[in-house]
């Protein structure tokens, strides 16, 4: 590693990801660590404690829930005395029909994909700002500007995680705190096994439809994740950085 490549250093580096069990946040985990951070990870996947190791420690918790947002936070200033980055990656789907949907459905969306993001950020927020830098960044998907039927609960979601995202850019970039988020594509992980008997293959099978040809492998957003959260993207500010395999630029076939 190129210690002056700063994409690559995270050295010194504190940082907290959510949905750390598998998938893009177990990738992202495995980066930031690989190239020097130490790393809350945090799921409410117990499996996550498979990821404990010197320089990693695992937190199992659920993000909707406020006690978990300060326990994350408080675990990486007195384990590693302060806090960098956050990656707010946790993220849920449903795929009903609007007028199939249960009110339970529609609030349980929202409450990882946007409550869980605005809690992890605020807890985040109040420990980066003394410091006077920070970085946050979240994980949205290109139902933050498109979508199609029987996605409702989870593109209103993502669309919001949009509208956060540059709003608390605004908010945070004067305390020197970037805030920006990654619009993945379809990426080969298991959030599609509640609805699917292979839920990776199904999604390697959607990704065919992107210009590109293919999914993306958790690993490949991840390092879009790195370079957000990395002083090499110091003038992003509120950006949302599609990472679709180009689906976001393309009309439906």
């Amino acid at each position: 590693m190129d210690p002056e490549n700063t994409a690559g250093n995270f050295a010194g580096k504190v940082a907290i990801v959510t949905g750390a069990a598998s998938g893009i946040g177990r990738a992202t985990v495995e980066l930031l660590h690989a190239r020097g951070a130490s790393v809350i990870a945090e799921d409410c996947d117990p499996g996550v404690n498979a990821l404990a190791r010197p320089g990693i420690v695992p937190l199992v918790g659920d993000v909707t829930e406020e006690g978990a947002a300060r326990l994350a936070v408080a675990t990486a200033v007195e384990q590693f005395g302060q806090l960098d980055i956050l990656v707010n990656n946790a993220g849920i789907i449903i795929n009903k029909l609007v007028v199939d949907m249960t009110a339970e459905d529609w609030d349980r969306i929202f409450a990882v994909n946007i409550r869980g993001v605005f809690l992890h950020s605020r807890e985040a927020m109040r420990a980066m700002i003394p410091n006077g830098s920070g970085a946050i960044v979240n994980v949205g998907s290109y139902a933050c500007f498109q979508t199609f039927p029987s996605i409702a609960a989870y593109a209103a979601s993502k669309g919001a995680l949009a509208q956060f995202t540059r709003t608390l850019a605004v908010e945070a970039i004067g305390h020197g705190i970037r805030v920006n988020a990654v619009g993945a594509g379809d990426t080969v992980t298991n959030i599609l096994n509640h609805i699917h008997a292979d839920g990776p293959s199904a999604l390697a099978e959607y990704g065919k439809h992107a210009p590109i040809g293919r999914a993306a492998r958790p690993e490949e957003i991840a390092k879009v994740i790195a370079f957000l959260a990395s002083d090499e993207a110091s003038f992003m500010v509120g950006s949302i950085a599609m990472a679709d395999g180009g689906k976001s630029v393309v009309l439906p076939s």
